[in-house]
């Protein structure tokens, strides 16, 4: 998930131009947090996860790593200012400045766009919260697709060059906040580079941390149960049912749940199982089951990959000739459907931004060679690893792979 940073005063504040009070707490928790995160990014302003609320080396890194920033300037709040402008000499866009809408913009600031909005001083009024919410839901997602040079600085002296925080530094700013065990933010961001170095002990920590932070999280128990099952510090056998143990918060079972990443995750674990005892083909079963239900609810292409791939170990183990034809069918033409989902993918004008490019490549890769057609599976393969993938995330291509030639062998 994208960062998003936010800069402005907390409390009450008022402004010196206009001698007027403004809760800016409630802008925070009413406005800006809740379309933040309808726009799908992690939400943080510095007393989140600062001991204090003076500018330091972690605040500076944050505010020059997120992907996205916004400055509430309302009463003109100094430090306010000042971080925008190193945000702005920092970074060309995405950045987005609001405030309320009484009372005079800077000069510096007058040529910049500025989303406002009216707020009563002690709180904002229901109607005004919802068309904010929605408003600025819609400004951040146009902002972060669109990646328009905002700063000022950037637009004046085209030689400028973004600055790039070094990513062990970041690293480090990000590990040291996430030991303080205060902020959901540093625990995400650390359990994602964990992943990235494919310590799943670590991660699987970090994520236990963030779930317990935000009770029934889809996205957090998910991560957790899959870097449950990753970690090879722990026997596969014992692994294994603490993952399923862990999703099963999200009630895969139950009918109704529709998160293709749910029921992935859930069909993944399952048929993990059977490859660890294969004598236990229900394990088998109800991995197809679940990989099944989410690729039909959602066209989700990588679950649909994984349940061509269980069909294909199904028809290797039936006895019964015409189920043994059935399943091989099933998955061929499941993996010509695969292939059409992500040919209608492309044809979005932004599927090169997509934060799954890689899985989309891996998956048509699979497809591709299960059809033997080497001339797509070459270049999907190429596209996968020139978006240089983390190293369990090759084990976990090449194992897929590995497990078609077998198939293909047979």
């Amino acid at each position: 998930m994208k960062t998003c940073f936010v800069i402005m005063g907390y409390g009450k504040k008022t402004d010196p131009t206009l001698g007027k009070t403004y809760d800016l707490d409630k802008t925070y928790h009413n406005i800006i947090k809740p379309a933040v995160e309808k726009a799908g990014f992690i939400c943080v302003r510095s007393d989140e996860i600062l001991e204090s609320g003076t500018i330091d080396k972690n605040m500076y890194a944050l505010l020059i790593h997120a992907d996205l920033c916004i400055a509430d300037i309302t009463t003109f709040n100094p430090n306010a200012i000042y971080e925008l402008g190193i945000r702005h000499a920092a970074k060309p866009f995405s950045t987005i400045v609001m405030k309320e809408k009484d009372g005079n913009i800077p000069f510096d600031l007058s040529h910049n766009k500025i989303f406002t909005y009216s707020h009563m001083g002690e709180d904002i009024g229901f109607t005004e919260t919802n068309r904010c919410v929605d408003a600025l839901t819609k400004l951040i997602t146009e902002v972060d697709r669109i990646g328009e040079v905002d700063s000022p600085l950037f637009h004046h002296i085209r030689g400028m060059q973004p600055y790039v925080l070094p990513e062990d530094e970041y690293g480090q700013i990000i590990k040291d906040l996430a030991n303080k065990e205060n902020s959901l933010f540093a625990l995400v961001e650390a359990a994602k580079q964990e992943m990235a170095k494919s310590n799943f002990l670590e991660a699987k920590k970090h994520w236990k941390k963030a779930s317990e932070k935000v009770e029934n999280d889809a996205y957090y128990i998910q991560q957790w149960a899959l870097s449950t099952y990753k970690d090879k510090t722990v026997e596969l056998y014992l692994a294994l049912p603490d993952a399923l143990n862990i999703i099963k918060k999200l009630e895969p079972e139950n009918r109704n749940t529709t998160d293709p990443e749910t029921l992935g995750i859930t069909g993944a674990i399952y048929k993990r199982m059977w490859l660890e005892d294969k004598d236990k083909v229900g394990f088998l079963d109800l991995a197809i089951e679940y990989y099944k239900r989410g690729f039909t609810i959602s066209q989700d292409y990588y679950t649909g990959e994984n349940y061509a791939l269980c069909l294909d170990l199904k028809s290797e183990i039936t006895i019964d000739e015409e189920e043994k034809i059935y399943f091989k069918y099933s998955a061929k033409q499941t993996r010509k459907e695969i292939i059409y989902v992500i040919k209608k993918l492309k044809n979005d004008e932004d599927f090169e931004k997509r934060s799954d490019l890689k899985w989309i490549y891996a998956t048509s890769a699979n497809c591709y060679f299960s059809a033997k057609d080497e001339e797509n599976f070459n270049r999907s393969n190429d596209k996968f690893y020139s978006l240089n993938p983390a190293d369990w995330e090759i084990e976990t291509y090449k194992d897929g792979l590995s497990r078609l030639e077998k198939i293909k062998n047979t």
